[in-house]
């Protein structure tokens, strides 16, 4: 069914057609709206057999997800930001556990300094704890890839986590088809858990491992994730012929059949780079996007065949490895490593929530298809404003607090242009 409704809305209605028996709340902005929708569907009963738990800590958030699943429940959660890193521990735990659940990471900056606004730092600082990571492009994409999400999850027992852009998508309201519950019953068969806790069939489920085993043990997750590759695929096919649309996937290619400069992103910039595309092809510029999809497992062949024939790779790096460069920068090197004749640029952009322009965006891939893009760079960065800063440390000991004087400096910076 079409609705004009927001993502967050969207991603709720998806998340109760996949009738959950566990969801574990607790607000942090922006994923709060899917939480609270949840909940009023519950109290009104539109979801049925299925207990919503308001919890103290995002912590506690994970940990009763856990308890739910090894219970033998559908679960489900959603996060975002220090929210995340908060229940890290926990995170790792229902990996490590091999627990199907799903959780919506509402991506956000993480402090300090506080910053509520849109990058992928949280979701990305959670890379390796053996989660399947999807991006979504769009809110329709968020829609589809949580249904998607739990099947994925069931059929490999790995808990899967969507990750969709904080207010640019959950607090953005676009119209989206709503699958039918027929359509998703069809699709998701109902929950039979690979273990389980039975009064009647003891088991211990996280029993301590030690050095014999525990490589063994870490391999097997490797492994499962490797085996992922095949199911994310399989599962947006099997999608696509029950729902009758098209989405999710490992990667999605765009404009790339004889593009000489390929960008690599993920989330919602994807479409503004598609915006770009079309204008530079216009000019006969050859320009061209690879979409990654699945995060994690890491889609390495893909991306391999995808770069194979380009001159550069431009990788839109939402979040930074501080003294490093781009996260996913370092997965497309990793990748093509063979490509020798491949130069892969890193852009960090879109810190914090600033804006990522298709002016910008111009600016970056025709200094890409000239040869003439740095190694990294960092886009509309301000650098006198950072120089200034370095400067005024090395002059004076007592220099008071850093991302304030940044604040100050770039407020007298622009003063006046409004």
């Amino acid at each position: 069914m079409l609705k004009q409704i927001e993502g967050s809305l969207g991603v709720a209605e998806a998340v109760a057609l996949c009738r959950p028996e566990i969801i574990c709340a607790y607000p942090i902005s922006p994923q709060t709206h899917i939480v609270e929708n949840l909940g009023a569907m519950v109290k009104k009963g539109t979801l049925e057999d299925c207990e919503f738990l308001n919890v103290e800590s995002e912590f506690a958030a994970m940990s009763v997800a856990i308890g739910g699943s090894v219970a033998g429940g559908r679960a489900y959660t959603a996060t975002a930001s220090q929210g995340l890193l908060y229940m890290a521990e926990a995170v790792y735990n229902a990996s490590g556990l091999g627990l199907p659940i799903v959780m919506t990471v509402a991506s956000r900056a993480i402090g300090a300094p506080i910053n509520i606004w849109n990058d992928h730092s949280d979701s990305m600082s959670q890379r390796d704890c053996g989660w399947i990571q999807l991006f979504a492009e769009d809110n329709q994409e968020a829609v589809d890839l949580h249904i998607q999400a739990f099947k994925i999850a069931e059929e490999l027992s790995l808990p899967v986590m969507i990750c969709m852009d904080g207010f640019v998508l959950t607090h953005a309201f676009e119209r989206m088809d709503i699958p039918s519950q027929e359509q998703v019953d069809q699709f998701l068969p109902p929950y039979d858990p690979r273990q389980s806790l039975d009064l009647e069939q003891p088991v211990s489920i996280g029993a301590m491992v030690g050095p014999e085993a525990f490589t063994e043990v870490r391999y097997l997750a490797h492994a499962h994730h490797l085996q992922a590759l095949g199911v994310i695929d399989r599962v947006a096919k099997e999608y696509e012929e029950i729902i009758g649309r098209k989405s999710g996937g490992l990667v999605d290619l765009y404009r790339a059949e004889d593009a000489e400069v390929m960008v690599v992103a993920l989330g919602s910039v994807i479409g503004t780079i598609k915006d770009v595309i079309d204008e530079m092809r216009e000019d006969g510029k050859k320009v061209g996007l690879l979409g990654i999809k699945s995060y994690r497992p890491f889609p390495a062949a893909e991306v391999f065949t995808a770069l194979e024939g380009a001159k550069t790779a431009v990788v839109i790096d939402r979040s930074l490895q501080v003294g490093i460069g781009g996260v996913v920068t370092d997965d497309v090197i990793r990748s093509t490593r063979k490509l020798s004749d491949l130069d892969i640029c890193c852009v960090i952009s879109g810190l914090g929530g600033r804006a990522i322009t298709k002016r910008s965006l111009h600016k970056a891939f025709d200094a890409a298809l000239k040869g003439e893009l740095p190694e990294l760079t960092f886009l509309d960065l301000d650098k006198k404003v950072v120089q200034d800063q370095l400067k005024h440390e090395q002059e004076e000991r007592h220099s008071g607090p850093m991302a304030e004087a940044i604040v100050k400096a770039v407020a007298d910076l622009h003063k006046g242009d409004l």
